[in-house]
């Protein structure tokens, strides 16, 4: 048998010294805040472990920690939280610990958005991805808190790694990984599922192959990430008065973003807890009775305001994005979430480079004949989740990853002139030992002559 190719060689070697550099910075964020308490989504996910393992369920932590009441609760998607349940299991369940815990195991997205990149860009643009992933301060600052998004670029690293095998050489097995990515996704982030239609669907329907077999190979892929999130679905089915699939926060999350405070001052396009806390709910002890009757007041709220939902859905939109207010957004992350402030604003400007960057990236992709859509539709997925709840930093997050991987294609054609070397023009192919990309028309077989 052939061994491990050169370009495999030289590859693994650096993704794991890239992994041990982000895993160290990982838990150097960590012992460098030791006694940081939870609050906000971190608790829920938090406690909501703990009380997993004692037993008691998927279970709401805040009415059974302040009230001693046991509510059902599916307010967020369950992996972080199952996640955070496993060193729990042995013992080990401190708030330092979940939060180690949480940076050894999301340091695996720099090796698997290593392998993503170098699969759209070759193995050059895998060792930059890799190693901005280690140090990007906005991909690793939500490890230190204990927030779900730690897990988001691992995961978003895997869909980009495997859409992009699929559309190389589409065929079952990889339809099976493409499903899997996508259904470990959408229980992470829920508000994900939007990539079902903007990049599950077209990109197995624009492989050029028979429609009989693209139809069969969106049925795997399909069936496959339906069966990631049957168990939980069916759980949630079976606990609420209204009909529960991921999660039922939505109409929680409205409530505090869409009031008076949000639509005009200096807090618009952001949330208002105190907006939910006032509004005219009453609790029903079903958490999905109480998503639908927030949801209801805010279409009503919406229908009442309709000269100021396009301003506020863009100042939403601009702040997650940094053009709205970024500064203030900074300090709101650094109060609100707190996010070290330094940190914090490092990573602004680092998303300012990496989004300069991406512009190049793109356009040498589509030069190669390279899709771009797979990672610019994660951008349109989370463009739709700002204007629907508000603008955050960590909502961007799943866009940091294309963000990444784009801009390390354009720091490699800059490398290349750099070195006096001709960058790779829309024809050239990726050898085992090069580090080009490699052009590859779904549904072309190598033609058997040469006429």
């Amino acid at each position: 048998m052939p061994g491990p190719s050169r370009s495999s060689r030289l590859l693994w070697p650096w993704l794991l010294i890239f992994t041990a550099v982000g895993l160290v910075i990982r838990i150097a964020s960590v012992l460098g805040r030791p006694h940081r308490a939870p609050g906000g989504d971190p608790y829920a996910y938090y406690w909501g472990a703990r009380l997993l393992v004692a037993g008691h369920g998927f279970i709401n932590p805040f009415d059974y920690n302040y009230h001693h009441q046991v509510v059902q609760s599916a307010a967020f998607a369950p992996l972080y939280t199952l996640l955070l349940a496993g060193p729990m299991v042995v013992g080990l369940k401190t708030y330092f610990i979940a939060r180690l815990w949480t940076g050894i195991v999301s340091s695996a997205a720099i090796a698997v958005v290593g392998l993503a990149g170098r699969e759209i860009g070759g193995r050059r643009v895998g060792l930059i991805a890799a190693l901005l992933t280690a140090v990007y301060p906005n991909i690793w600052m939500p490890d230190e808190i204990g927030a779900a998004e730690s897990l988001v670029p691992l995961l978003v690293g895997a869909l980009l790694l495997f859409a992009y095998r699929f559309w190389k050489q589409p065929d079952a097995r990889r339809a099976v990984w493409f499903g899997l990515a996508m259904g470990a996704l959408i229980l992470e982030r829920d508000e994900l599922v939007l990539l079902v239609l903007f990049l599950l669907l077209p990109l197995v329907l624009l492989a050029r192959l028979a429609w009989r077999a693209r139809v069969r190979l969106l049925l795997i892929a399909g069936v496959v990430a339906g069966l990631v999130l049957a168990p939980w679905v069916s759980f949630n089915m079976v606990r609420f008065h209204h009909a529960t699939f991921i999660s039922n926060e939505a109409g929680l999350t409205m409530a505090s973003a869409d009031c008076n405070a949000t639509f005009s001052g200096p807090l618009e396009g952001y949330w208002d807890m105190q907006c939910s806390i006032e509004a005219p709910v009453k609790w029903h002890g079903d958490e999905s009775d109480e998503n639908a009757a927030y949801r209801k007041y805010v279409m009503s709220y919406l229908s009442h305001h309709e000269s100021r939902l396009i301003p506020v859905t863009l100042a939403k939109i601009g702040r997650g994005f940094g053009f709205f207010h970024p500064l203030q957004q900074i300090n709101l992350d650094s109060y609100v979430e707190t996010r070290p402030h330094g940190w914090a604003l490092t990573g602004l400007f680092g998303y300012y480079a990496l989004l300069a960057l991406t512009i190049g990236g793109s356009v040498i992709l589509r030069l190669r004949r390279i899709p771009i859509f797979p990672m610019w539709v994660i951008g349109l997925n989370v463009v739709i989740a700002m204007a629907v709840a508000f603008g955050n930093t960590r909502y961007r997050i799943p866009f940091e990853v294309p963000l990444v991987i784009m801009g390390s294609v354009a720091l490699d054609w800059v490398w290349k002139r750099a070195r006096g070397r001709p960058a790779a023009d829309s024809r050239a192919a990726e050898s085992p030992a090069g580090d080009g990309p490699q052009e590859i028309h779904i549904g072309h077989p190598a033609p058997l002559s040469t006429r």
